[in-house]
């Protein structure tokens, strides 16, 4: 899977202990920084950074990391089609993604651990959306999808 990384100052260390798993796991890493600490790049442009690989279709998903988590995520939700989900715990990170089809994964390295965070980052990687739910869910959370699409085309115009 391709997959769009980036963080600031404070998600750096954890940033580069997900690449590193993620290499070894075989997906294909677009690193949109920060590349060097002495060099950090605020979470307003990073975010942007990995939403646009995202909209082009360069990248599948998205994992950001700052201090909170929250910076990234509303940088990147102001861009069509972006999904960006804070989470704290892998019930979360699944969930993200069986509910509301996020694509992209926010961390905060100020609020979990990098044991946690590899945890969620591969429930993130491996769950899809609606999975293993019973068809009136799926029909239900399809059709909200759908909803937030529409609200999405006359939004971002």
């Amino acid at each position: 899977m391709k997959i769009v990384v980036g963080s600031d100052k404070a998600g750096y260390p954890l940033k580069e202990s997900i690449i590193e798993m993620l290499k070894v796991q075989g997906h294909e890493i677009l690193d949109v920084g920060t590349t060097d600490p002495e060099q950090p790049r605020p979470h307003n442009v990073t975010g942007p950074a990995a939403a646009e690989l995202l909209k082009s279709g360069e990248a599948e998903r998205g994992i950001l990391i700052c201090g909170t988590g929250m910076g990234m995520a509303m940088a990147a939700n102001k861009n069509k089609g972006v999904y960006a989900a804070v989470v704290e715990s892998v019930y979360a990170a699944e969930y993200s993604r069986k509910i509301n089809d996020a694509n992209v994964l926010c961390l905060g390295a100020f609020l979990v651990g990098e044991t946690m965070a590899k945890e969620m980052v591969n429930v993130f990687l491996k769950t899809e959306f609606v999975q293993d739910f019973p068809e009136w869910r799926v029909d239900f959370l399809t059709k909200q999808k759908e909803i937030l699409e529409t609200h999405e085309e006359q939004v971002f115009k």
